[in-house]
């Protein structure tokens, strides 16, 4: 067994000689500059795919190139812009420096807020940048409010601006909602209709397993010009509170906020969404179940009861919920 001192030598002559290397190697001609993306923290198959694509130009630099990145340190998952005409050295130094691209997700069902607030961190942007994107790149259409700026996982440039990044949610929704306003038209629904509703489902749901059951009974209440007395609307309503913007609405807000969105005061959807739906929550709306029922809760399990009747409704309450 290598006693720990030959170890350190080994590793520090490796380091020193891979530290030469990288400073003496001649960069290629080629300087255009393109995208290197990295999905995520796997060093064996970054520094391999660098070799493959021609940054790294003989097979001696594998082994160097993990030498470097244990001495410079990982790399991040993100987008990194590198050139063939930088020399091995350059590019580990820029490939274990912060992503000139970061992979931002989105979840579904987060209000437009909530996103600014991701993106900001994420993206390093000023409060007032952030103010911008709640107040105004995102309120320029009204019918792009709310619900169209699309969950999904992106690669976003860390210097591009709110605008920039709404439009770009916005593109992946036009992308993936593709065919669905002609879909709903031919069931007499609006589109921002469906994605008002959508953006309830999607706040109300378990999972995925539960959006058509729900969907089916919000229609049922809607097409018996109930009211829909969703929580969810007017916790959008109220916004953020210091346990966040979803947290438990107490009984007297139902009665009390007073707003377009608070489903118990007023019939009908809300003015438009109240989250930014995922495609399960929108099929939902176009392919709901069919049910008798109008009324439903999820037991503590999350487990969805539906009944017809308030008497039914209140016996559910009493079984699952107390």
């Amino acid at each position: 067994m290598k006693s720990p001192k030959i170890v350190f030598i080994t590793i520090t002559l490796l380091t020193l000689l891979a530290s030469s290397f990288f400073v003496t190697s001649a960069p290629q001609k080629e300087s255009t500059t393109t995208i290197f993306t990295v999905s995520k923290a796997n060093q064996k198959q970054t520094t391999e795919r660098l070799v493959e694509s021609g940054y790294l130009r003989f097979s001696l630099s594998l082994p160097i190139a993990r030498i470097m990145m244990f001495r410079f340190g990982t790399i991040d998952p993100g987008g990194y812009k590198i050139s063939k005409g930088m020399n091995a050295r350059e590019l580990i130094v820029k490939l274990t420096s912060e992503p000139q691209l970061k992979w931002i997700t989105i979840p579904e069902g987060l209000r437009k807020e909530e996103i600014g607030e991701r993106l900001a961190k994420e993206l390093h942007w000023t409060s007032e940048e952030l103010d911008k994107w709640n107040t105004t790149y995102t309120a320029m259409q009204y019918d792009y409010r709310e619900g169209v700026y699309f969950p999904d996982t992106y690669l976003i440039p860390v210097n591009e601006n709110g605008l920039d990044t709404a439009k770009r949610m916005i593109n992946r929704f036009n992308e993936r909602f593709l065919g669905y306003p002609e879909k709903f038209t031919a069931k007499n629904i609006k589109w921002t209709t469906a994605l008002t509703l959508a953006s309830i489902v999607q706040r109300e749901a378990a999972g995925s397993h539960d959006m058509p059951l729900i969907a089916g009974i919000l229609w049922n209440r809607l097409d018996q010009n109930k009211q829909l007395e969703i929580d969810a609307t007017v916790q959008y309503a109220r916004g953020k509170t210091d346990k966040g913007w979803w947290s438990p609405i107490k009984g007297s807000d139902t009665r009390t906020i007073e707003s377009p969105f608070n489903t118990y005061l007023n019939k009908g959807l809300p003015p438009h969404p109240i989250s930014n739906p995922g495609m399960d929550a929108i099929d939902a709306v176009l392919n709901p179940e069919e049910t008798d029922c109008i009324y439903y809760l999820h037991d503590n399990d999350r487990i969805i009861h539906c009944s017809a009747s308030f008497a039914e409704h209140q016996l559910n309450i009493d079984q699952y919920l107390r």
